[in-house]
């Protein structure tokens, strides 16, 4: 390695290409290239005008950038050049450069000094490189930069909404890993509610949809990363809701049965969009509660998945339109796998969004008549709620108690049963706490605000 410091450039090359391959192969100890003062000729590369010699430099860079603890090494003399290197004609050089670039952005310290070299604006510049990787490596380090807050204000600096098209043109990208990380680092920007307002103002809807709807499961499951952090700003729905997302959602829980992480974001998505009426509309004209209630009975799908399914079912059923829609369209084996999902005590959120689901449905005819099978599970689930010390299992009984009440044969079973009995034992236990709060006479909250 000694012969890194050769006055002859084509030794360099030579000795700086193998320096490379032992550290892709991890032949050798990245930090004690450091230690033995490598950094220093391999740095001095970067000026040789040589672009294969800069090229292997700034490969050997970003494999020792690779280690966090080589980062701060490299601050003082490497972060011009390496900028300076990223904008090369030569291909492999602004690849190699960039990819450095990349791996200083891992660590706050370093990309605090890079932030304050202009790297941002030269990262953003590379976001219309024409080789696909220097576009990867580039997204991928202002990504890392956006998530942390106190760069945005470089970012909005940035005139024009360059940053912003650049990324939503990348996002049209035909290689998915490129279009996917496009939508990432929108997605964490997207957190500053200034660039938020930028993003909403462009055409960006057009290529999410495509993204969501033609791309593969990687670019889906970005593209709807971005979808749910924007669906979560109430002021953004009505654009969503008016360019059919709702519709897109619905497809695709019915195209990605098994897949949780597109499960999980489109009931989250469907959750957000649904509050107006116009959003309650698009539900219920789209796939979106057939795919929800499918979702319910795959037996691919885990707790923590289901979840999410049930929080938005639930959600939805607060709204009369939905509650009829989804009273109507719930089959034998929705609602068997709604009662079995209330009974499961394994997972007590999970329990509690199917009951509350159970105790919002529609007392018709039809449903009634699934329910009946399932009268005695349920009591003694409900059993097991009102003995809940958590009031909400508590109250949520007695409302699914009242709800089913209205069919005689419930109302049949519960008479003189264990149900009963605690039923009467919660009341009694109610008045008693009323009695007792009568006692003390507590401040009327008003008379406090006065």
């Amino acid at each position: 390695m000694v012969l890194l410091f050769s006055s002859d450039l084509d030794v360099q090359k030579t000795i700086s290409l193998s320096l490379v391959n032992l550290l892709v192969k991890n032949n050798v100890c990245k930090e004690l290239v450091i230690e033995m003062g490598m950094l220093i000729p391999i740095l001095e590369l970067f000026q040789s005008g040589d672009p294969t010699a800069q090229c292997h430099s700034c490969a050997c860079v970003a494999m020792l950038a690779s280690s966090e603890s080589n980062r701060d090494a490299m601050m003082v003399d490497g972060i011009i050049p390496l900028l300076v290197l990223a904008k090369s004609y030569d291909p492999m050089v602004q690849q190699n450069a960039t990819w450095a670039l990349l791996y200083l952005t891992q660590s706050d310290s370093s990309t605090r000094i890079l932030c304050q070299a202009g790297a941002i604006p030269v990262l953003v510049l590379l976001l219309q490189s024409s080789d696909s990787e220097v576009q990867f490596y580039s997204c991928m380090a202002l990504c890392n930069i956006a998530a942390i807050q106190e760069h945005h204000p470089k970012f909005l600096s940035i005139g024009g909404h360059y940053l912003l098209k650049s990324l939503l043109t990348l996002m049209s990208s035909s290689v998915q890993k490129n279009s996917a990380q496009a939508c990432r680092c929108l997605e964490t920007l997207s957190k500053n509610g200034l660039i938020q307002e930028q993003l909403m103002e462009r055409d960006y809807v057009l290529p999410l949809k495509t993204l969501l709807t033609t791309s593969t499961p990687m670019g889906t499951e970005s593209a709807l990363t971005l979808m749910s952090a924007l669906s979560a700003h109430p002021p953004n729905n009505e654009t969503l809701v008016n360019e059919g997302l709702l519709d897109v959602m619905g497809q695709l829980l019915h195209h990605h049965r098994s897949s949780s992480v597109i499960i999980t974001y489109s009931s989250k998505i469907i959750s957000n969009l649904s509050s107006s009426c116009m959003g309650q509309q698009a539900v219920m004209e789209s796939l979106c509660l057939s795919g929800l209630l499918q979702a319910l009975v795959s037996p691919v799908l885990s707790d923590e998945t289901l979840v999410h399914v049930t929080s938005c079912l639930h959600h939805l059923m607060t709204f009369d339109s939905l509650k009829s829609k989804l009273s109507e369209a719930a089959t034998s084996e929705q609602v068997s796998g709604l009662v079995k999902l209330s009974g499961q005590t394994q997972n007590p959120q999970l329990s509690y969004n199917c009951a509350a689901i159970i105790s919002k449905l529609e007392m018709t005819g039809e449903l009634i008549e699934l329910l009946r099978p399932h009268y005695v599970t349920m009591s003694e689930y409900l059993e097991v709620f009102l003995k809940n010390k958590d009031v909400k299992f508590q109250h949520l009984g007695i409302v699914t108690i009242f709800n089913l009440k209205k069919d005689g044969d419930f109302s049949a079973l519960l008479a003189n049963s264990e149900l009963e009995v605690q039923l009467w034992k919660v009341h009694a236990q109610t008045e008693k706490t009323r009695q007792l709060l009568l006692m003390i006479q507590p401040v009327c909250p008003s008379s406090l605000s006065s």
